[in-house]
């Protein structure tokens, strides 16, 4: 009785015709990233990731960069290396993204990326938008996908609008703002429009979504709202855009995926627990088709340190490889 033998293939460096950018959010509150586990996860179909990663596409330029300092431990007449000690632990990345969106932005601004509230022009003029007409109250009967308002105001909404979902601003309230994702930081309201801005929450949220459908009493989202299901404390506002600004003093913060996916079944996987945008808002352009040339949004990030629950080191990013199938390793 003979079994049939697997050939194994020789090593070969990862070929890959793109790398693909997952992020999720991390508690600003405790600083606790998303934890991504290669050993369960590592497989994950790339159109698909697991909850509660957020796929942005395709980037280009990926470039990581270790910023670490490794210095000799000297000792001995004349002076000599006798071990060696990591004296400063940073990294960063670099990268485009090659679509526009809401997250992609906020990724790249750096600081807090608003929502532009639907307004008559009847508000104050700012180059951040007005506060908005008054937000319609959420009921119950909500999903991630479909935002119950009731039939008395399905009419206010239109297929095609974009929305912001989001609780009303606490007058005085302090602190990290936004559902589902830290999206800015208030330290002193009470000096400021903020604090009589009930929309403000609703401004810089990024629990947003575009309605695709109407139904009796409800709004159909093309996508899930990244905050999960709304509550009946939450409120709709129609927007028409999206502002941010150079300069403020707020930082955005998310876990990131990078995923090389090997032509021969091979996949690396570059996982950050925290990273933070280290630049304000910047765009490179390249030529698409004369005349025309595309915009890509330009972001660099800082990687933070976290604690490794394996053995309490302080790290800065995980790198996986997952071989291929019969691979020599």
């Amino acid at each position: 009785m003979s079994t049939s033998a697997v050939v194994p293939l020789k090593a070969m460096p990862p070929a890959s015709r793109q790398v693909r950018a997952y992020f999720a959010p991390v508690n600003r509150s405790s600083s606790t990233p998303t934890i991504f586990d290669p050993a369960v996860n590592g497989r994950f179909a790339l159109d698909a990731p697991p909850a509660p990663w957020i796929d942005l596409g395709s980037i280009a330029g990926f470039e990581r960069v270790s910023g670490t300092k490794i210095e000799p431990l000297l000792a001995g007449s004349p002076n000599a290396a006798q071990s060696q000690v990591r004296q400063t632990l940073a990294a960063t990345v670099k990268l485009e993204f090659l679509s526009w969106g809401k997250l992609q932005m906020a990724l790249t601004t750096g600081s807090q990326h608003m929502n532009l509230a639907a307004t008559t022009g009847t508000t104050p003029v700012d180059g951040a938008g007005g506060a908005g007409p008054a937000a319609v109250p959420v009921m119950a009967g909500s999903t991630t996908t479909s935002v119950t308002v009731g039939s008395a105001h399905v009419s206010a909404f239109a297929v095609g609008q974009m929305i912001a979902v989001d609780v009303d601003y606490a007058p005085g309230a302090t602190g990290f703002m936004g559902s589902g994702v830290s999206a800015a930081y208030v330290s002193a309201a009470g000096a400021s429009a903020i604090s009589s801005d009930a929309n403000y929450v609703r401004r810089v949220t990024l629990n947003t979504g575009r309605i695709v459908a109407l139904t009796a009493d409800s709004l159909v989202l093309a996508e899930p709202l990244i905050a999960g299901v709304p509550t009946t404390a939450m409120s709709v506002l129609t927007i028409c855009g999206f502002v941010d600004r150079e300069g403020g003093s707020f930082f955005q913060e998310w876990s990131a995926l990078f995923v090389v996916d090997g032509e021969q079944g091979d996949r690396v996987i570059f996982y950050y627990p925290r990273l933070q945008a280290m630049q304000g808002a910047a765009e490179t352009q390249g030529v698409l088709t004369k005349p025309l040339a595309r915009w890509s949004l330009a972001g660099v990030f800082r990687a933070l340190p976290v604690s490794d629950a394996l053995d309490g080191e302080n790290v800065l990013c995980f790198r996986s490889y997952l071989p291929a199938a019969a691979a020599l390793i």
